[in-house]
């Protein structure tokens, strides 16, 4: 019991640290450039999205949602480049590498056969979506997808997602916030399923 409770409760304190640090850091004049940066790395490596921060600077200054709205999008497309060139030219290095640290090989295969069927939907389901985002950037160059697809699909999606979190911040915030200082903790676990189940979005996706 002790292990599964540990289980439940290090991630919710990983966010609850997480969230209160970028909420205070949201502030900073730097805040738009760490948003910029890890919407770039998620859309390659890394496991955290972007919403994190973007939820937090919105809270922090709901004027500027429409900018931290397209900081992230503009900083997603661009990283999905640098995904797309991984799957191009480094996937035998680097693509591998990622796709092994994550288990990703059985969603590489499937998202294979899902852009033979109609990538451009397969592209904006996942940048909407909680599916990792990742795994298409890297697997649309591994398969060779059209870049004009990719960059397309991608704006539509991310766009759609971040402008959607930030309005609805922007329109709701401070309730927002004070539903989200309630219940963080149910936030929490509700995120990480969300993110588990992306996972399994791909796996089990036929």
């Amino acid at each position: 019991m002790r292990m599964v409770a540990d289980i439940i409760i290090l991630p919710i304190r990983f966010f609850r640290y997480l969230y209160d640090w970028t909420l205070h850091w949201a502030k900073t004049p730097q805040a738009p450039y760490a948003l910029f940066g890890i919407a770039f790395i998620e859309s390659s490596f890394f496991l955290i999205p972007p919403d994190i921060l973007l939820i937090a600077m919105v809270v922090a200054n709901r004027k500027r949602w429409i900018v931290d709205a397209a900081v992230c999008t503009v900083g997603s497309v661009t990283g999905a480049f640098f995904g797309y060139f991984i799957g191009w030219s480094l996937y035998e290095t680097v693509g591998k590498l990622i796709v092994n640290t994550y288990h990703l090989q059985p969603m590489m295969d499937v998202v294979g056969r899902k852009y033979a069927e109609n990538a451009f939907l397969t592209i904006f389901t996942a940048a909407f979506t909680p599916i990792p985002y990742k795994v298409i950037t890297i697997a649309a160059g591994l398969f060779r997808i059209p870049l004009l697809t990719l960059v397309t699909a991608s704006i539509i999606g991310r766009a759609g997602r971040f402008f959607i979190v930030a309005g609805a911040l922007r329109i709701f915030g401070k309730k927002i916030e004070n539903t989200i200082e309630k219940y963080f903790d149910i936030f929490s676990i509700v995120f990480i399923l969300l993110l588990v189940g992306g996972f399994l979005a791909i796996k089990y996706l036929k």
